[in-house]
């Protein structure tokens, strides 16, 4: 189901190594698809069944972003070092080293997407197409939508959150398996999860230094860095097309992918009916006909 690389690689970044595979591309004749992958620290390898979008004309490019996977990890760096724009600065570093500054579109799931419309924000001259999967514009909003959805979780579950949340104690394997109710019903319907999907969750347990600096223990105990991140009222500045998705059980709900729809100038949002946060993992060949039918208008 996942096809295999042509290609792997590392590109320099600041003294250190980020680490791409590319699929597809043979005889490039199409815009490559950047793929960018959440967390942040999830790695890429819960986003692979987006390589099925490759085809010898067309290259799909993944790669790790720093601080996780096969990419350089730095557990001791300071809190400060991980921000919005060392990963907007790392994207430019893999499109300049692959050489397609000049033309590309670019996917984004979850934070990947909310990494993706800053970096469409700043109108990069060869950005052809954007896809934001399953993203806020506001961790505000998510947060308190994700409230919503926890609210409704057995009372027994939401107890044991709240109790290692305020004990601060959200390493405990309780608390652990209580975010699992939670992620089987808004993050991946698919149970138990792919292989691909496990080994991302895998990675960010084995090293959890971007998710927890950036964003916190939980998808829906957000006290890191990014807390307060907003770019709604700078949405009206993306001028490239743009496709929204989403899942109808999603973590990111209406509510909180609405600002893109409503912001953006040129978009069009689709809802998977069957899938939560991970439409191309619950609803493959669905998604990916969506997305290739997008790029396929968006070449030229």
């Amino acid at each position: 189901m996942i096809p295999e690389p042509r290609e792997t690689g590392f590109v320099p970044f600041r003294g250190h190594q980020t680490w791409f595979r590319v699929t597809g591309g043979e005889r490039p004749a199409l815009p490559p698809l950047v793929v960018l992958h959440g967390g942040p620290g999830a790695l890429h390898d819960y986003t692979l069944r987006f390589a099925g979008l490759a085809s010898p004309e067309r290259a799909v490019i993944h790669y790790d972003q720093l601080g996780c996977g096969k990419s350089t990890h730095l557990r001791d760096a300071p809190a400060e070092f991980w921000s919005v724009q060392l990963f907007l600065d790392e994207l430019d570093a893999v499109l300049a080293h692959l050489g397609i500054a000049g033309g590309y579109h670019l996917l984004g799931q979850s934070w990947g997407g909310m990494l993706g419309a800053e970096h469409a924000i700043r109108r990069p001259a060869g950005l052809r197409g954007l896809v934001i999967a399953n993203s806020p514009p506001s961790m505000e909003l998510w947060v308190r939508e994700a409230n919503r959805l926890r609210s409704k979780l057995p009372e027994d579950v939401q107890a044991a959150l709240l109790k290692h949340e305020a004990a601060g104690t959200t390493s405990d394997p309780e608390y652990e398996a209580a975010t699992q109710a939670f992620y089987a019903r808004h993050v991946c319907r698919v149970q138990p999860v792919p292989p691909e999907v496990a080994a991302s969750f895998a990675g960010i347990a084995a090293d959890p230094t971007v998710y927890h600096t950036m964003n916190g223990p939980s998808e829906f105990h957000c006290i890191g860095s990014l807390k307060t991140w907003n770019i709604i009222d700078q949405l009206k500045h993306i001028r490239a097309d743009t496709l929204l998705i989403s899942g109808r059980h999603d973590e990111a709900t209406p509510t909180v992918v609405r600002p893109f729809a409503e912001r953006i100038p040129r978009n069009r949002w689709v809802i998977f009916e069957n899938s939560s946060h991970m439409p191309h993992v619950e609803e493959t060949a669905a998604c990916l006909a969506t997305i290739r039918t997008f790029l396929e208008s968006h070449d030229a």
